[in-house]
């Protein structure tokens, strides 16, 4: 692709028809679109267990109205995002952060943070664990949707409910926790207070500090066991979805600069459904593929750029000078260019042709020197009355 080609298409990429646009209305109408689309296809995958909610900054410093200030985060200046996913990053829900968050139809006003993840958990079924920073209120509020949640918690946030001061249970040593127990509302609510290294609050409707389990710690010159509670076990083992799926992400981001505001928006949604896709696709690997032939992120958005380029296509020809590419050492052995199986298996366009020069059939286990290529996966195969490589590659 040229790069005027490209930059036309980023000119003309829209995703609704501005002539409908309200004043005052949708802040994200341009990509309103494109994001039900997407949050519609997440909410049809099948949800795991354990769950969280928590933020997510993508990373833009242009002029907008929806950019967002963070200091403590790692990209301070962003689009700040809502993510609903479980511990392995999977989304099933997300909104973007638009200004005030209002209440969700038919549930009651209990503050920003309780609405939005009220929002969230409206595409939850029932009878699910779930993990993130919470309010007592809104544990109450879920639990009689038969939502079941831990999370942390402030200690001003639990009215009535009095700790032992950091230094007494410093004093103590690490492993220290007080608990208490409450009912509010019809629901019952443990908090616990643990102190490793510093002091943390934890609140859940549905697991306590019992039983408790040892867990190593480096203590000065040697490791030393130190009790956790099952709070606080059961919290770090399904949190950090969100945080899994930042770090994907940002391995492989898309940095292309624009002036237009969504357009941050729009490839940071491509960034992020690929790494889905590849993170379903790991799931779905758990069962019939070991670990170390699973295709890495890296070669599964390679996988993917070259079947949307190649599939259904009538001809790979290329108009113009070919690009000047630097070639390094050569390396014995096959070093053709295979294409995914989507493309070889694609029943398009697939023909015979007689190259101009001999190479070596890179169908697995043939060795023949031919002069046959494929129009369309441009490899040699075999073709002659002895072998038919050509069609057991491309229909195998």
């Amino acid at each position: 692709m040229t790069v005027n080609r490209w930059e036309n298409i980023k000119r003309y990429l829209h995703f609704a028809d501005n002539n409908n646009q309200v004043p005052g209305g949708d802040k994200l109408f341009k990509v309103r679109p494109l994001l039900n689309f997407l949050n519609d296809s997440f909410n049809s995958i099948p949800m795991d267990e354990m769950l969280c909610v928590d933020e997510q900054m993508v990373p833009f410093k242009g002029k907008s109205q929806l950019k967002q200030y963070i200091p403590m985060k790692p990209k301070r200046w962003g689009y700040k995002f809502f993510i609903l996913a479980d511990q392995h990053g999977i989304v099933y829900n997300f909104d973007v952060y638009t200004g005030s968050i209002q209440p969700h139809p038919g549930s009651p006003d209990i503050g920003a943070s309780g609405n939005i993840v009220l929002q969230l958990a409206s595409a939850i079924p029932t009878n699910i664990s779930h993990n993130w920073f919470c309010i007592m209120d809104l544990q109450v509020l879920l639990e009689k949707k038969k939502i079941h949640c831990v999370g942390t918690v402030r200690q001003n946030r639990l009215a009535g409910c009095t700790f032992m001061d950091d230094g007494a249970m410093k004093a103590k040593g690490r492993g220290t926790h007080q608990e208490k127990m409450t009912t509010h509302d019809g629901v019952n609510l443990w908090a616990i207070k643990w102190f490793d290294n510093r002091p943390v609050a934890l609140l859940s409707t549905f697991v306590a500090a019992n039983p408790t389990t040892e867990v190593q710690r480096w203590d000065k010159k040697e490791m030393v066991r130190v009790p956790r509670p099952n709070i606080v076990a059961v919290y770090n083992k399904s949190m950090g979805g969100v945080d899994l799926l930042d770090s994907l992400i940002a391995l492989y981001r898309n940095k292309i600069r624009s002036k237009k505001w969504y357009h941050r928006i729009v490839f940071h949604m491509l960034d992020l459904t690929l790494v889905e896709a590849w993170l379903l696709y790991r799931r779905d690997c758990q069962s019939q593929i070991p670990e170390n032939a699973r295709l890495p992120l890296l070669d599964f958005k390679i996988q993917v750029a070259c079947c949307l380029c190649m599939e259904n296509k009538v001809s790979n020809k290329r108009k113009g000078r070919p690009s000047q590419v630097v070639l390094g050492k050569k390396k014995r052995g096959r070093h053709s260019f295979v294409p995914p199986d989507p493309v070889r298996r694609d029943n398009t366009d697939h023909w015979p042709l007689q190259a101009n020069e001999k190479g070596r059939c890179q169908m697995p286990g043939c060795k023949g020197i031919v002069m046959s290529k494929c129009s369309k996966c441009a490899v040699f195969l075999c073709f002659t009355r002895e072998r038919n490589c050509f069609f057991d590659f491309d229909k195998g």
